[in-house]
């Protein structure tokens, strides 16, 4: 672990892992408290998951307008615009006891969601020297995915407490405690904008960006798909409770993954080890279409989320490699527009494929996105060439004088 000590000793490292915890935790919670909180009030399971759907859709459908606004006018003002609105209209649709001003509230959320996690990605480049990256991405995924598997718990618990309201409050105090913070942090405040280059095309246009929108549409509707077909699974053999099994494993796994990710050797470009760990995640996608909701499901579901949470490291360097000038939050809000639409499809699919086929095919689909994902990223792999390079000495050291300023 002697590299992850090297790069928790730069300064404003442990800034940002702190900074914004409280804030990706509060995300953690957001889906599972608006389902409590609208079947609560309205008695219908139905219309809660529709109140998560219509969240879910309206942020991934507007995370790159939210990373574009950031990427032309900087992380200052509209974070310190987006979080507290966020964290009030939690306050707001944890009132409501009707059924319309709660759909109508939880779209409002969607909207507004503060571009945490987009926001911290390209401060790392502005925190840490170029070699130290991957490391420093690979705590980052694992940051994020602790927050996944912690959220999820403290919004259960509380959501069955004698107070189920005080989940979307806790919620949104998290929320405005990690973005405040973050907002408030030197290396935030001072983040500026790349300025385009002449010859600048939209990310629409770009042919990199194209590909990996184009593998995220397959890989954003199998885990939609994924993520309903478990827990339908469980519940049509009368294990419900074995769901919480399952995608903890995940979680863990996905943990466990990043940090791994992390230690990969600098010698080995983003994009060859990538391509190698997909196609490592490709097979070990396979056993998870025969497992069954129990013990088989649980280590096939920890050594998913364990090569997932590895490929997601060498996924961010490959983006940051091949992005335009001038797009640093907007690229990552777009894809994220792109599959999280897609995840919202496929789960909306995912319930009715689970119930009128079976759980097995529903899961059989996220393998064959899997598998269709690593076909078009290794068909396409010219248009990432740029990823497929590891940096000169000479520009490791550029990296670091470059970097000591900002850091001091």
């Amino acid at each position: 672990m002697k590299r992850y000590k090297e790069l928790f000793a730069i300064p404003n490292v442990w800034v940002l892992v702190l900074a914004a915890f409280p804030a990706r935790v509060s995300y953690g919670m957001v889906a599972l408290s608006i389902f409590f909180k609208t079947e609560d009030a309205t008695g219908s399971v139905a219309v809660a998951g529709l109140a998560i759907g219509i969240n879910s859709l309206a942020g991934a459908a507007t995370a790159g307008l939210r990373g574009s606004l950031m990427d032309r006018y900087g992380q200052k003002w509209p974070l310190r615009i987006f979080v507290p609105g966020y964290a009030s209209m939690m306050i707001i649709l944890n009132t409501m006891e009707n059924r319309n001003p709660i759909l109508i509230a939880a779209f409002i959320m969607g909207i507004s969601a503060p571009p945490i996690n987009l926001s911290v990605r390209p401060l790392w480049k502005k925190v840490v020297p170029e070699d130290f990256l991957r490391t420093a991405y690979a705590v980052d995924t694992s940051v994020m995915s602790t927050a996944g598997v912690i959220g999820p718990v403290v919004a259960t618990s509380l959501a069955l407490s004698s107070r189920p309201g005080s989940a979307l409050v806790v919620a949104a105090i998290f929320m405005a405690v990690g973005g405040g913070s973050l907002a408030l942090t030197k290396v935030s405040r001072d983040w500026v904008p790349e300025k385009k280059d002449e010859s600048h095309i939209s990310l629409w246009r770009h042919k990199a960006i194209q590909l990996l929108m184009i593998e995220g549409c397959f890989i954003g509707f199998g885990w939609g798909v994924f993520d309903v077909a478990v827990p339908a699974f469980a519940t049509l053999e009368d294990v419900p409770h074995r769901t919480a099994w399952v995608l903890t494993a995940m979680g863990i796994g996905n943990i466990i993954g990043g940090l791994l990710g992390g230690l990969v050797s600098g010698k080995v470009s983003a994009l060859k080890a990538m391509r190698l760990t997909y196609l490592t995640w490709v097979f070990i996608s396979i056993p998870i279409v025969f497992t069954y909701p129990g013990w088989s499901m649980v280590i096939a579901g920890a050594v998913l989320g364990l090569v997932g949470g590895t490929i997601q490291v060498f996924y961010w360097e490959v983006m940051e490699a091949v992005r335009p000038k001038g797009s640093a939050v907007g690229m990552m809000g777009w894809i994220w527009t792109v599959e999280g639409t897609l995840m919202s499809i496929g789960a909306a699919a995912g319930g009715w494929i689970a119930e009128t086929y079976s759980p097995r095919f529903a899961m059989s689909i996220t393998t064959f996105t899997i598998i269709s994902g690593f076909i078009i990223l290794n068909l396409g792999r010219k248009r990432l060439a740029a990823a497929d390079r590891i940096p000169s000495q000479e520009e490791d050291l550029a990296a670091m004088s470059d970097n000591s300023p900002r850091t001091s």
